[in-house]
């Protein structure tokens, strides 16, 4: 059985993109993006709000656009797949797992719509 491994997410960069190469001089660019959500509950009637923060890895020509065009607060959409990193806790041994987002493709927002600078990559 085949599987699908795709996600799209718009949301707000929480702080300015860090940017570094490789070793081999490949560029890497990751950040935070923050995903807010309202929604009504259903108990109380009351309005709430909901954020969620999810790390993004660019890679290549879109870790190049990311270094000129994103700062903290920029709307970004991106359409990438998910991506699971272990490592090992240096205090406690233990091996911990984390789930970030490669982003593939990425379009600026303005205003909710997209802006002019719009790139495809295959990820790195």
């Amino acid at each position: 059985m085949n599987t699908f491994n795709k996600v799209m997410l718009m949301g707000n960069l929480t702080g300015d993109p860090e940017i570094r190469q490789t070793k081999s001089g490949k560029p890497v660019a990751g950040f935070s993006l923050a995903l807010n959500r309202s929604y009504t509950a259903q108990a109380s009637g009351e309005r709430r709000e909901e954020t969620t923060y999810i790390d993004i890895v660019l890679w290549d020509r879109l870790a190049e656009l990311t270094e000129k065009f994103l700062t903290k607060g920029r709307k970004v959409l991106l359409e990438g797949r998910l991506q699971e990193d272990s490592w090992q806790d240096k205090h406690t041994g233990q091996t911990r797992k984390k789930i970030k987002v490669v982003a593939e493709r990425m379009e600026l927002m303005s205003d909710g719509k997209p802006a002019r600078v719009h790139e495809g990559a295959p990820g790195g």
